[in-house]
């Protein structure tokens, strides 16, 4: 079976440097944010970034990479079943 060089196999990981740099890999789409939280879809689902002064450093959805700065309070999942309804659901805010 010919491997689709279209589709990258990214490894999903995060880095957190002090509670004020986020550095995660293997992002695929990123939903809402603002200063106290940022919603972004993930290969392990989605992930929700809860904080202070939240600021999108960089974003690269071709290699799959996000850098958040700020104070950073809480990192969080959602689980599997709801994850495709609880991402439209953010969408629609």
């Amino acid at each position: 079976m010919p491997i689709d060089n279209k589709t990258p196999k990214w490894r999903h990981q995060f880095t957190l440097i002090d509670r004020e740099e986020l550095n995660v890999d293997g992002v695929l789409n990123l939903g809402s944010y603002d200063e106290k939280e940022i919603v972004m879809e993930t290969e392990q689902g989605i992930l929700t970034i809860r904080g202070e002064g939240l600021n999108i450093k960089q974003l690269n959805l071709e290699q799959g990479n996000i850098i958040i700065e700020g104070t950073v309070h809480g990192i969080n999942y959602e689980d599997g079943q709801r994850q495709k309804k609880g991402l439209l659901e953010r969408f629609l805010k």
